[in-house]
Order: structure tokens, then sequence, then C-alpha cells
């Protein structure tokens, strides 16, 4: 963008610099130019009276589906759910098809992103070929490609060998590998938590010892191979527990909570309802306090959506066979905001979980507002109300279990590079 954007009157805050106070954005050609004083004059205004101004939001966990599965979601449609949801910089995770498994399709990723330009799209590479645990990926060459981490999520990295190799390598390079945290032997089957409500619907379960198994070998593998380690979407009071343990000891071990295991629990699958299916599954109300607790007290870096859509078909065709995952980039901002409503985080502290933090476990240049920066900037107004209706969704996918409840908390404005690509209920561009 060329000009000169002034976002005024907002409350801005950007936990990276300190900074939570009122006070005016300056914005020329895409950079941060200034916050407050300015000696220049504004080509264009946003009046951000009683919104908050943050630095652009990251989720750096989504699923685009592109390529391979381009019916449930591509990259233009993701980005454009991304940015209606003040998100302008995502991670794609590699269970694509094909695979990101090798250089050539990450870079496919990156060149289609940069064509569509809504928002920052860096993909994370598969720490095995195939997504099978079984062979290492050339991870050198992904991170060359553009690759920001390492990951076989929607499979776990089962193989205890292969994880300790996986380590081994990428500590040498000081890079991230995030598991899906599953022990496949104990949850084969299974649908929704184990429990009174699995057995009360007649569904196979999935004990909390298939993620707590799987937690507690990493761990140990991450102490040897003195790795950076990251637990993706934790959902267990007892593995919020390890990693709290493990960082109490210095281990370089990070973690994210999705927004739906923080909000929801167990209970919404009841009426065999398939849009609150996802891997892991909805918990009991002990383990979402105890990954609220993880929050508060900073065990817990990062909220990430695990953004997984599916068509209607993958989950109209009843609880046991329906398809894992359910769509979040819209609504990450405002169930987030509960958290600050509720008491447990700071606005400042909950920002940055969405922003400063995941920039800085994936060295990414985003998140602040520094002068010279570039200009990714998310307005919203706190207070504003709104009824989420699946089909007024921009994602392809509409498999959502916040269908018809009210929401408090709206993006008004998104801006990549200083450009404005969402404002007043729409995308632009």
């Amino acid at each position: 963008m060329s000009g000169t954007l002034l976002i005024k009157n907002g409350h801005l805050i950007d936990p990276a610099n300190g900074i939570d106070a009122t006070a005016d954005l300056w914005i020329r050609d895409g950079k941060v130019a200034a916050v407050g004083n300015y000696n220049g004059t504004a080509d264009e205004e946003i009046d951000a009276s009683g919104k908050i101004v943050c630095p652009g939001l990251i989720d750096m966990h989504v699923h685009l589906r592109e390529p391979g599965q381009e019916w449930k979601e591509d990259i233009e449609s993701g980005s454009r759910a991304a940015v209606a949801g003040g998100v302008t910089s995502i991670c794609c995770m590699p269970n694509t098809g094909p695979h990101i498994d090798h250089a050539g399709i990450a870079l496919q990723i990156i060149a289609r992103a940069r064509q569509v330009n809504l928002c920052n799209v860096h993909p994370i590479g598969a720490v095995t070929k195939n997504l099978d645990g079984k062979e290492l990926t050339e991870m050198r060459e992904l991170s060359r490609s553009g690759c920001v981490a390492f990951s076989d999520d929607g499979m776990p990295i089962w193989h205890a060998g292969v994880m300790r190799k996986a380590l081994e390598y990428a500590s040498s390079f000081d890079f991230l590998v995030i598991q899906h945290a599953e022990e496949k032997e104990l949850t084969a089957g299974g649908a929704i938590n184990e429990g009174w409500i699995s057995t009360q619907l007649g569904v196979s379960g999935m004990p909390v010892e298939g993620e707590d198994s799987m937690i507690a070998r990493d761990i140990m593998l991450t102490r040897r191979a003195d790795a950076r380690y990251h637990v993706a979407h934790i959902s267990s009071k007892g593995g919020v527990d390890m990693v709290r343990k493990a960082r109490a000891e210095g281990l370089k071990v990070t973690t994210e909570a999705a927004p739906h295991h923080f909000a929801l629990t167990e209970e919404e699958v009841l009426g065999y309802n398939v849009d609150a299916k996802m891997s892991p599954p909805l918990r009991t109300e002990e383990d979402r306090l105890a990954v609220i607790e993880g929050l508060r007290d900073g065990t817990i870096d990062v909220i990430a959506t695990d953004h997984a859509p599916h068509h209607e078909d993958d989950k109209r065709c009843g609880l046991s066979c329906a398809a894992f995952g359910i769509v979040g980039l819209e609504t990450m901002l405002p169930v987030s905001l509960d958290l600050v409503r509720a008491g447990v985080l700071s606005m400042s502290d909950l920002i940055a979980k969405m922003t400063c933090n995941p920039a800085q476990l994936l060295d990414l240049h985003a998140g602040v507002l520094s002068e010279g920066a570039e200009a990714d900037v998310t307005i919203f107004d706190p207070d504003a109300t709104w009824t989420v209706d699946r089909e007024a969704m921009v994602s392809k996918g509409k498999n959502t279990p916040w269908h018809g409840k009210q929401m408090t908390g709206q993006v008004t404005h998104t801006l990549k590079a200083g450009r404005i690509v969402f404002a007043e209920g729409e995308v632009r561009g």
C-alpha cells in the first residue's frame, strides 16, 4: 500500500512492545510508521473509537486442504476465512494430498498464497514421508523452501525410534517439532472421549491415556535430544501437568490450546452432535479447567484453532463414522475473549498468545507493531454481539459447534501490509 493511513482513537495493545493504551497508529507504504505522534498527514483514516487495535493474529495450526481436497477448503477460501477472523498469518499442516513432505509442495503452497494475497501462509513440513511415521523427510530442504516447523499432524509420530531421530536432527538446526499426541493403539476405533457419555451414547471412546502416554514418552525423548518440542491442541489435565513440570525442569517444551478445548466439554456431543467431534476429543470439565489454568499460568503459550474444514457429506454420517474436526478461524477471537471476561487473562496476555508468542516460537516476522514492521493489524470491538450462522461463514467448511450461539467480540477491520483486506463484514480482494 502506498500513502499514509491513520488508525485513530483506538485502544492499542502490542504485547511484544509493552503497549496497552489509547494511541494512534500510523501506517505508511505498508509499514508501521509510528505509534502516537507522527510528523505527517493521513491519506486515509479509520476511527477505532471503542475498539481494540492489535497486531494481526497468528494461527499456527490450520488445515487448508490444498493440494488434494480443495472441495473442503483451499488456500483462497482459507485465507478469506482467516482475515474475516482477524488472522493475518496462518501455518498450514502437512496432511494434504500430496503431503508437504518435499520442497515442491511447500513452494507451490507459498506461491499460491502470494497469488491470493490476503494473508501470510507458512507451510509446516512433514516429519516423516507420507506421514507414515517410518522414514524422516529432508527437513533441512523443507526448511529452506519455507517450512517454519515440522509435524505429522493428523497422525502422531508413533514410532519412538523415529521420534528420537527426528528430535535429535531437529535439535541440530533448532527446528520446532510439533506432535499430535495420540497413542493409536489406545484410541483406535474411538470417536469421542472415553467415559460416561461415550457409554451413554453407545459410542467407542478415546481414553485420555492415549494423549498422556504419548506426551510422557516424548518429553523423555526431548530431554535426551535437547530439542524444541511442541504439543499440538493439548486437551488433558495430565498433559498440561506434564508440560508444566517439563518447563520447570528447563526443557524446551511448549504447547497450544484450541478454543474448543477450553470452552466446551464432552457434553457437547450429547444428541450425537457430529459438529462437536474432533481429535483430541472434547473432554471432561476437569480437563477443561486444567487447560484454562495452563493458559492462566503460562504453561500454555499459544492459542491456535486446529481449523479443520470438512464437506457436509463427511460429517452427516453418524457420530462414529463422521470426520474429526471443526472450523475455527472465524470464531477464535470471540471464543477466546471469554477468558478475559472471566478474569483468567488480561487482554494483553490473551493477544500475546495469538500474536507475539507464536511468532517467537516459529521465528516469524509478525505479531508486533514496531516502527518499520509490516503493518499487519487487527481491529475488533470487544463488546459487539453477533450470532454464528454456519451458512454465513466464509470458510467452505460449515462444521462448527457454535452454530446459532451468540458471540461477544467482533472483528471490524483486518489489514495486511497496511492494505484493508476485511472491513464492514466483507473480505476485500
